[in-house]
C-alpha cells in the first residue's frame, strides 16, 4: 500500500516500557516507519510492564484502553512498536476487532514497497513469507501478489489456510534457490575484483544516516537518497578513483540497519550483506545529529556481528554535522572514538554539504596505499553463508 495510490489508513501506535534502554517513549521511530508505509499515525500510546501478557501481550485493561483509544480518534489499525506473536496478534485483533500489526510486518512492507532489484525482491518475498509462515494466512491471496498493504483483509485464501501453508512453505524453498544463484553470481563478481586487486569499501549504518547521501558525494553517483527510513534497499557499487594512489577503490552503499530489525530479513539479505562481510574496510555512517546516535551505533555493531562482518576494519564516518548546533561542532575533523575499548578512526562529514568529503578520499587513498602493501588476505577464509533449498524445482 502506498500514499498516493489510497488514503493514507489512520493507525493507532502503541509502545510497551519493559524497562529496556532502548525504549522510545515518544515512539518517534515507530510513527517514521508508519509514515514511510504509507499510514497516518492518529494517536500514540505507551504503558509499562515488568513482562507481556501471554495472550494479549498489554493485559486485558490496556487492551480495553487501546480499543477506546482507537474508536475515540477513528484509528483503523493498531501498530505495535514491539513484536507479538501470532497468538498474540490474533487475540488482540478478537479483542478489539480490528487489524493489529507489529514493528516486524510494518518494516516488511516497507522493504516490499522499496525492493527495486530482482534479487532484493527475492530478498524481502522470502522474509515475508518466513513471517506468514508463522500465522494464519489471511493476508495471503495464494502468492498472486507481489506485496500487500499493512493489514489487508480478505482474499481468496481465508478458507484455504493449510493449503496456503504448504504453497508458502514451497515457494520458501523456491525462493531460496534463487537467491543460492544469486549468492553464486555475488561470488563471481567480488573473485573477478580480487583478482583485479580491487580494493572494497562498504558503507553501513543505521537507516536515514546519510549513506546514500555520502555515497553519491564519493563517487558522484545518482542513487536514490532522501530523508526517510530505508530509502535505500539493493546494494549499489560504484568505483571510485583515488588519484593520491593512482588505483580505484570499489564503493558499495548497502542497506539501512534499524532497531530490531526482523531476524528473517538479517537472513534473507545475507547475500546483500555479504559485501559488507567481504569488505576490506568498512564505513560506519552515523548520524552525528541524533542524540541516539549511540544506541544506533550499537545496534549496527550486533548486525555486523550476525553477518559476520564485525572484524573488518571499521571507520566511524559522524555525518550530518551540518545539523550540530555551534556549541556541538567537532573541534577536529579527525581523531579517534573508542568503542568498547578499541580506538576507531573518526571523520566528520556533512555529505549534503560536502564538507569534509575530500577530507575523506584522501584518507581512503592513503589506506589503499598502505594496504597494497600488505599480503593479500585468504578471501576463502572469510565469511560464507548457505542459504541453498533442497530438492527445489524452478520457479515459475
Amino acid at each position: 500500500m502506498s500514499s498516493d495510490s489510497v488514503a493514507a489508513t489512520p493507525a493507532l501506535l502503541v509502545g510497551v516500557d519493559f524497562g529496556l534502554p532502548h525504549f522510545d517513549g515518544e515512539l518517534d521511530e515507530l510513527s517514521q516507519l508508519a509514515l514511510t508505509a504509507g499510514l497516518k499515525p492518529v494517536a500514540k500510546i505507551t504503558c509499562k510492564r515488568k513482562a507481556p501478557d501471554a495472550a494479549l501481550f498489554v493485559g486485558s485493561g490496556k487492551a480495553d484502553e487501546i480499543k477506546f483509544m482507537a474508536e475515540q480518534t477513528g484509528a483503523l489499525e493498531i501498530l505495535f512498536d514491539q513484536s507479538l506473536s501470532p497468538a498474540q496478534q490474533r487475540n488482540l485483533e478478537r479483542h478489539m476487532g480490528l487489524p493489529v500489526n507489529d514493528r516486524t510486518l510494518l518494516i516488511l512492507e516497507i522493504f516490499a514497497q522499496r525492493a527495486r532489484s530482482h534479487d532484493g525482491k527475492l530478498q524481502v518475498e522470502l522474509a515475508r513469507l518466513q513471517y506468514l509462515s508463522t500465522r494464519l494466512v489471511r493476508r495471503w491471496s495464494h502468492l498472486e501478489r507481489q506485496r500487500g498493504g499493512i493489514g489487508t483483509r480478505g482474499g481468496p485464501g481465508e478458507t484455504q489456510i493449510e493449503l496456503d501453508r504448504r504453497m508458502i512453505s514451497d515457494a520458501i524453498k523456491r525462493i531460496k534457490e534463487r537467491l543460492s544463484k544469486v549468492k553464486k553470481q555475488r561470488s563471481t563478481q567480488r573473485r573477478q575484483r580480487d583478482r583485479r586487486n580491487s580494493f572494497n569499501v562498504s558503507l553501513v549504518g543505521y537507516t536515514n544516516a546519510g549513506k546514500s547521501t555520502l555515497f553519491n558525494a564519493l563517487v558522484k553517483a545518482r542513487a536514490y537518497a532522501a530523508d526517510q527510513l530505508f530509502a535505500t534497499l539493493d546494494t549499489t557499487t560504484r568505483q571510485l578513483y583515488l588519484g593520491e594512489a593512482g588505483r580505484s577503490a570499489s564503493v558499495s552503499d548497502t542497506v539501512g540497519f534499524i532497531r530490531d530489525l526482523p531476524h528473517g530479513l538479517i537472513d534473507a539479505f545475507q547475500a546483500t550483506l555479504h559485501e559488507a562481510a567481504d569488505a576490506d574496510l568498512l564505513l560506519h555512517v552515523v548520524d552525528a545529529s541524533n542524540p541516539n546516535f549511540p544506541e544506533q551505533m550499537a545496534e549496527v555493531k550486533r548486525v555486523l556481528h550476525e553477518i559476520g562482518a564485525d572484524l573488518v576494519p571499521q571507520w566511524l564516518i559522524f555525518n550530518k554535522i551540518d545539523n550540530l548546533p555551534p556549541e556541538r561542532q567537532p573541534l577536529a575533523m579527525l581523531d579517534q572514538y573508542e568503542v568498547d575499548g578499541d580506538a576507531l578512526t573518526r571523520v566528520f562529514v556533512s555529505a549534503q554539504s560536502g564538507q569534509g568529503v575530500s577530507a575523506l578520499r584522501q584518507l581512503l587513498a592513503e589506506e589503499v596505499v598502505k594496504i597494497s602493501a600488505q599480503p593479500e588476505p585468504d578471501h576463502d577464509q572469510r565469511f560464507d553463508l548457505d542459504i541453498s533449498g533442497e530438492n527445489v524445482d524452478e520457479f515459475p
